[in-house]
């Protein structure tokens, strides 16, 4: 947790400038990796604002994310266990888009995501599991390959190393150098960090380092690897964030409506994404009472711990 020598320069930058710098055209983003809490919807959105394209998304479930992505013409590939809409089901632009096949799709278990992140993490190019034998995964995947085991002699599945090019990961809160506390289900988030190039943090609050040193075991991924710190208070609404927020099921409810057709799509676009330039003006867009609505009353907070010398 201590800070290198080369760790002197704040990493807290802009939303935009983050997605500028370390999302361009064709890059491999993985997202959603806390499975349906913390999807970094706001730097999904700014994506979708910088008109990034022909991006591979990855994720095992994000929420109504990948989905708002792939209207925006943001995505050439999906990588993914699960896309739609986790309270009314379809995603009706990644449904559009697999019928009319203008998107290539991968089709994944979560457990084989997360061994392609894992092994990718360790540096190695596959690893071996017992999962997905004689399933339909095999018939869509080509990272996926059966293998005999050489100490049992047992058929295995191999999944190939997946290597994003960035990871996004949205989180309670971080310091300025990228050690960040992360609460609730953390799915396959620390996977897709050491399994990334590059890390860009979305946080719901910035920290000074004491804080996050008061509780060193909760730091998600080491802030060396971390490229940028954000500052997206509600950054992941419409999904939860265990200790600040419920999920909003109003804005799923209401995404279905709005996403059913291109033309219906385009206009939430220019209300929900194009009109919106900062965290403010998102939280304007949403309105005090829907957010006291929303917000929890006590949040989690880490307890000064004497760790010796």
């Amino acid at each position: 947790m201590t800070k290198a020598p080369e760790e002197t320069q704040t990493k807290k930058i802009s939303l935009s400038q983050a997605i500028a710098r370390f999302v361009p055209d064709d890059s491999a983003v993985v997202m959603g990796t806390a499975q349906e809490t913390l999807i970094p919807f706001a730097a999904g959105h700014e994506m979708i604002r910088q008109r990034k394209r022909d991006l591979t998304l990855i994720g095992p479930i994000s929420d109504i994310l990948f989905d708002q992505l792939v209207g925006g013409r943001c995505v050439r590939k999906i990588r993914a266990g699960w896309v739609g809409n986790v309270i009314t089901g379809s995603g009706y632009n990644f449904r559009r888009a697999a019928e009319n096949r203008t998107i290539e799709i991968e089709d994944h278990s979560n457990l084989t995501l997360s061994m392609g992140l894992r092994a990718a993490a360790m540096g190695v190019s596959f690893m071996p599991t017992r999962t997905a034998l004689g399933s339909d995964l095999y018939k869509t995947n080509s990272s996926l390959k059966t293998m005999t085991c050489p100490f049992t002699g047992n058929t295995l599945t191999a999944v190939a190393a997946i290597r994003p090019d960035v990871a996004i990961i949205h989180v309670q809160r971080s310091d300025e150098y990228g050690n960040a506390h992360v609460w609730g289900n953390l799915g396959i988030t620390r996977e897709a960090c050491l399994a990334s190039q590059s890390i860009i943090i979305t946080a719901e609050e910035i920290v000074s380092s004491d804080v996050i040193t008061s509780d060193p075991n909760r730091v998600i991924t080491p802030g060396f690897r971390v490229s940028a710190v954000v500052h997206a208070p509600w950054g992941a609404h419409p999904s939860p964030v265990p200790g600040c927020y419920n999920r909003d099921h109003e804005a799923f409810i209401a995404y279905r409506t709005a996403s059913k057709t291109p033309e219906a799509f385009a206009d939430w676009q220019a209300r929900q994404v194009d009109a919106v330039h900062n965290s403010d003006d998102y939280l304007a867009l949403l309105g005090k009472e829907r957010t006291h609505g929303l917000a929890l009353k006590h949040h989690v907070i880490s307890e000064e711990t004497d760790y010796g010398y």
